[in-house]
């Protein structure tokens, strides 16, 4: 059937930018997709990149994470704009008395602080919504979750009923709830009908609000490239409502095998992320319709995706339940031969990288060429052995691949240049001749632009030559992640002129 979508070329030169939206500028505590969003696309227009990456979109859970979501779907609420909530007439000044603004600090998100505040106004906007709401937007919104009821009944009855339990995980709940025996569910729906319609309700927001920007970023040629967790939560809508695809505990609900990594660049012991595995035997015999299904969903909000993990497609690190690390695992086959084959037979060739680092095997590589999906490269990561290092520039084997000054789960270059030993920091400036007076992230921005890689991606840290103090994610450390801002006065005409000259320079803007 194939993805109707805007045109992305991997084939195409191009450039761009890497933040999440809680990341951008704004008055209430965190970036959000209303006027700072569009402003951060106009900067990109005229920095002349085209590509906007962003993390997962998802209603984050347990530590803030983009990759443990209550969904794999729906939507962060706390990412819609009061503002565009107040155009709209959903809020009222007036309403933003009831609920006093916090102090909230200008270079972070203080997820405590921001989370009640804005969910206590939300709360409000769905009250004005039901109350004032012309038969015409009442209609549209009834379109909207009878167009989506394929995963947002399950989602918005799962954060009901995550309410009603006083947030607890769903595996703790009374078993016949947890286990989803229908008379209790249905007894449920009629207990919590108005909070069930108001979890709808920010879904409806979101999208629409999202709709909107994307639409905004794609009429000024911005791509967005969106993000796919190769996992998702254990305490999900995903996992309760469809417990056959994941190995757990038949008893107890707790994942069977935990998901993971072993150790590794990041971790001694290795990364134990606690995510239940698939059950890949019973979705090959479903023809991975919820697989396809999801990939399916992404693409109607981005243009281009990374798949997160790519090399659990081809083998998993499968941690048994109990363990504290992730250092007494095992791999473990999966179909990805089978998945890819069946996606694209679907839905049609789809532009789709793979996050193919850490520990990747000739399998894993064959997996990702037999199917043309472009690799990741680190600059990072070019720098620690010898000139055999296949992140250096000149062994770029294949220009069909996205190299990055670092990514999420780096630190900033020019904290990472400031950690370096004093040998790594030598073949550093060796092999770039000199160190600029404009700092080293300007000179390993530079040899991205003008390495073969046709595309090449900068976290905005890197482009403010901002230090380890503004680090989007430290793997392994639960807290103090993902809440980095940048400040009002960050982006400017100088900043986009000096992106835009490098970026015609090396001839990634047509």
């Amino acid at each position: 059937m194939g993805i109707e979508q805007d045109k992305f070329s991997f084939d195409r030169r191009t450039s761009g930018v890497l933040l999440h939206p809680t990341s951008l500028d704004g008055g209430h505590g965190i970036g959000d997709l209303g006027n700072t969003a569009y402003k951060f696309v106009d900067f990109l227009v005229e920095a002349k990149q085209k590509i906007w990456q962003i993390l997962p979109l998802g209603p984050t859970g347990y530590g803030n994470s983009p990759y443990l979501c209550y969904s794999a779907i729906a939507g962060n609420p706390i990412l819609i704009s009061l503002d565009l909530l107040q155009e709209q007439g959903w809020l009222s000044p007036g309403d933003f008395v009831q609920i006093p603004k916090p102090d909230f600090p200008s270079d972070r998100v203080d997820f405590d602080l921001v989370v009640p505040y804005k969910m206590g106004l939300l709360e409000i906007s769905y009250k004005n919504f039901l109350s004032s709401a012309t038969k015409d937007e009442k209609e549209a919104f009834v379109f909207f979750c009878h167009q989506q009821s394929s995963w947002l009944d399950d989602y918005a009855l799962f954060m009901a009923l995550k309410e009603a339990h006083n947030g607890a995980s769903w595996y703790q709940w009374d078993a016949m709830t947890s286990t989803r025996d229908e008379t209790t569910l249905a007894n449920w729906r009629n207990k919590l009908g108005q909070s069930i319609s108001y979890h709808q309700f920010l879904q409806y927001i979101f999208f629409q609000q999202w709709a909107l920007l994307k639409s905004y970023a794609n009429e000024r040629d911005i791509f967005i490239f969106g993000d796919i967790p190769i996992y998702v939560a254990h305490d999900s809508a995903d996992v309760w409502s469809q417990p056959e695809n994941f190995l757990l505990d038949p008893q107890t609900g707790l994942a069977k095998l935990m998901a993971g990594v072993p150790p590794d660049y990041f971790s001694q012991t290795g990364q134990l992320w606690g995510n239940p595995v698939y059950n890949w035997e019973n979705l090959k015999n479903s023809g991975f319709s919820w697989w396809i299904k999801r990939v399916e969903k992404i693409f109607t909000l981005v243009d281009l995706v990374r798949i997160d993990h790519f090399r659990g497609f081809e083998s998993f690190w499968a941690v048994p339940q109990g363990e504290i690390t992730a250092q007494k695992g095992e791999w473990i086959q999966a179909p990805g031969e089978d998945f890819f084959t069946l996606l694209r037979e679907k839905l049609g060739q789809l532009p789709i990288v793979a996050e193919d680092l850490g520990v990747i095997t000739p399998e894993v590589e064959k997996l990702r060429d037999d199917f043309d999906l472009p690799g990741m490269k680190i600059l990072q990561f070019a720098f620690g052995s010898d000139s055999a290092n296949p992140f250096l520039p000149y062994n770029l084997n294949n220009r069909r691949c996205v190299i990055y000054t670092g990514t999420h789960d780096n630190d900033t270059v020019v904290g990472w240049f400031e950690a370096l030993s004093n040998r790594e920091r030598t073949r550093v400036i060796d092999y770039l001749g000199y160190i600029s007076s404009r700092g080293i992230h300007w000179q390993l921005i530079r040899l991205a632009m003008g390495s073969v890689a046709n595309i090449a991606i900068f976290p905005l840290q890197d482009i403010l030559g901002l230090d380890s103090q503004a680090r989007m994610n430290r793997p392994g450390m639960a807290d103090g992640n993902w809440d980095w801002r940048f400040k009002s006065d960050a982006l400017h005409s100088q900043l986009a002129q000096c992106m835009s000259y490098l970026t015609e320079l090396y001839g990634r803007y047509s």
